[in-house]
């Protein structure tokens, strides 16, 4: 059996962080210092203030530009909200959806990240789409009930032609930013072949396997290795801040 080598994907998810000096710098940082190879997508999501920046001192390089969230229309009278037709005119080529702050900060239900998802894909921009449980849900058992709700709706009506400009992020809502829980990598592994096997029922097993699956749990330069050479982890989804000690 041929083994399909999957497209790896680092991103950076900056959130509600940086000043326009810092986004300069830091972005100036990973252009100097970074070395991809052709089978490595390196993507940075800045705050939605500084994409033109960031942007402008991407063209050229090998870093893409993606945007955090978007609001599913393509203009009206949505005040505060960012459009598809926005993000591309700035040069954006994908777009963080589904992420558990928008979840369960901001009461994003499933239906409604999937007309998102729906939106984004049919305006030309590729997909991050994030999925995952709390800590409740996984004391109880229910993870397995939870990403098949997540991914059965963040997918509707998305055809199999589309697939490969989505990507799905596993991020434990348990693991994130939280000191007292941490993911193993035995256990994202775990999760991203429960992942696969839901993308495997509805999409075919050929298609699922094409499919990039990264992990994004309170990843840091300490345990990126570890999640990265696990076998079904394709990536990494990196939304911490480091301390300013280190």
């Amino acid at each position: 059996m041929k083994t399909h080598i999957r497209q790896k994907f680092i991103v950076g998810n900056w959130k509600m962080h940086t000043t326009a000096f810092e986004a300069e710098q830091l972005a100036r940082g990973i252009i100097d210092g970074l070395v991809v190879a052709d089978h490595v997508t390196v993507i940075l999501c800045p705050p939605f203030p500084y994409l033109a920046l960031v942007g402008d001192m991407l063209k050229g390089s090998q870093v893409a530009l993606g945007a955090q969230n978007m609001y599913p229309q393509a203009e009206g009278a949505f005040t505060g909200e960012v459009s598809p037709t926005m993000l591309l005119d700035l040069s954006c080529g994908y777009v963080i959806l589904g992420h558990s702050e928008g979840r369960h900060k901001l009461g994003e239900s499933d239906e409604f990240i999937n007309q998102k998802v729906v939106c984004t894909l049919a305006a030309g921009l590729d997909v991050i789409l994030c999925v995952g449980e709390t800590l409740e849900q996984r004391k109880s058992k229910q993870t397995e009930a939870v990403l098949d709700r997540q991914l059965s709706t963040g997918l509707a009506g998305v055809p199999s032609e589309a697939l490969s400009r989505l990507s799905i992020a596993y991020e434990p809502v348990w693991a994130i930013g939280n000191d007292e829980h941490h993911a193993t990598p035995q256990q994202a592994h775990d999760v991203h072949l429960l992942i696969r096997r839901k993308l495997s029922q509805v999409y075919g097993e050929t298609r699922a396997q094409k499919m990039t699956v990264q992990y994004g749990g309170s990843v840091e330069p300490e345990n990126a290795a570890a999640f990265l050479g696990q076998p079904g982890i394709d990536g990494v989804l990196i939304g911490g801040r480091q301390p300013e000690s280190r």
